[in-house]
């Protein structure tokens, strides 16, 4: 299919990538947003409740393999299309659920059907946009995530006050509806052409994936992945614990943290085109400022609470600023193999590897050593994600920005 040249036409493409994005994000979100709640008002642990959690970030990790193998052979409208069916259906079984291992199953399912959506969405970016459009682009759809997990802290807590926490996923499943019927409305069906086999640099082949470099970046991807989903989940029970704030209070505070990531997605993006060129090193120095942010944290916990929510807020901004920049960025280099789906697909379940890890990790180490342990953690980790970023920049280079 031609590219879009026209800016409304872009313009609108960017506005429904970004609404789709958002909505898929409410519909997998919110059982992370409001797990202190659930604790609370049914009783059962909270290592059991993050069983699903972490379930679901398995499914959605090793989907994202598979969807970006479907989106490189398939209608990427149909695959975010069934996607959405699916996690309706998820989002309504959730408050009849009796245990938490029927949560487990069903949220399970409902991470499979999420990892149908964002490398058919890239597919779709790369096929219909120019280069300079997709850069572009791609910052403006990270913020319907950021959207998302806004509208689902400040929406979750009215809800639960006057429905109870059962009415967050009904809720969220109606939007899931409303989405689905503008997504096939609007969205676009492209030509899925064979790839051309060539030789050399041209090959389309996923060995590319596997220099040692990349294996690098997949490891920070990795630890970036533990700390955004595993703080973003766990702030509001850090929070409610450490000050003794109300669960619907300390839900509220996870307010602050997309709002950070906003603003994270738009310095990030000037950093990378402006100064820095190399999405590498870029996420490098991101993941240092992190670092100064996670060290902040172990200072101040337990004397401020509100210096508390905004370093971790900062935090979590500066791992959507190594998102995007890895995630997002780095796929685009592999347009000239055809893949790029499938090395979007591969690269972001190496999100959810850390997600899946941190987000039970953090649940048990919280409970069993303290949260005073569990934020030296997160210091080690962001460090960990800084000295591999940085020390694989050079070669990122050399592989990727030197054709």
């Amino acid at each position: 299919m031609t590219k879009l040249q026209g800016k409304k036409q872009v313009n609108a493409l960017v506005i429904l990538f970004t609404f789709t994005y958002m909505v898929s994000y409410i519909t997998r979100i919110n059982y992370g947003a409001i797990i202190a709640e659930m604790e609370q008002s049914t009783g059962i642990a909270r290592s059991l409740l993050s069983m699903a959690l972490t379930g679901s970030f398995i499914t959605y990790g090793t989907g994202q393999i598979i969807s970006g193998i479907l989106g490189d052979k398939f209608s990427p409208k149909k695959l975010v299309s069934t996607g959405f069916i699916i996690t309706v259906i998820m989002n309504l079984i959730i408050p009849i659920c009796q245990s938490p291992y029927q949560m487990l199953a069903v949220w399970c399912v409902n991470g499979f059907a999420q990892s149908l959506m964002w490398p058919p969405i890239v597919k779709l970016m790369t096929s219909l946009l120019s280069n300079e459009d997709y850069s572009r682009a791609t910052v403006k759809i990270s913020w319907g995530s950021s959207s998302g997990t806004i509208f689902v802290y400040l929406v979750s807590p009215l809800l639960i006050s006057l429905f109870g926490w059962k009415s967050v996923f009904v809720f969220s499943a109606a939007l899931g509806i409303i989405m689905l019927v503008v997504w096939n409305k609007y969205s676009y069906e492209i030509d899925l052409q064979p790839r051309k086999k060539t030789k050399g640099k041209q090959a389309s082949s996923l060995a590319a994936l596997f220099t040692p470099v990349m294996i690098c970046i997949m490891v920070a991807i990795i630890l970036q992945g533990m700390l955004r989903d595993g703080v973003t989940t766990w702030m509001p029970s850090y929070i409610s614990e450490t000050y003794s704030l109300s669960s619907v209070i300390s839900i509220l505070t996870g307010v602050i943290l997309p709002l950070f990531s906003v603003l994270s997605f738009y310095i990030a993006s000037q950093l990378y085109t402006k100064t820095f060129k190399n999405p590498v090193m870029c996420a490098g120095v991101i993941f240092g400022i992190g670092a100064l942010s996670s060290l902040g944290i172990c200072f101040v916990t337990g004397h401020s609470a509100v210096l508390s929510v905004v370093l971790s807020a900062l935090l979590t901004g500066c791992m959507h600023g190594v998102n995007l920049m890895l995630i997002c960025m780095v796929p685009a280099f592999f347009k000239k193999h055809g893949n790029v789906s499938t090395v979007s697909g591969v690269i972001n379940s190496c999100t959810y590897i850390g997600s899946a890890a941190s987000t039970y990790g953090i649940a048990v180490i919280s409970e069993k050593l303290g949260w005073s342990f569990t934020l030296r953690m997160w210091l080690l980790i962001a460090i960990a994600g800084t000295l591999l970023c940085i020390a694989s920049a050079k070669g990122w280079k050399r592989e990727h920005q030197s054709d």
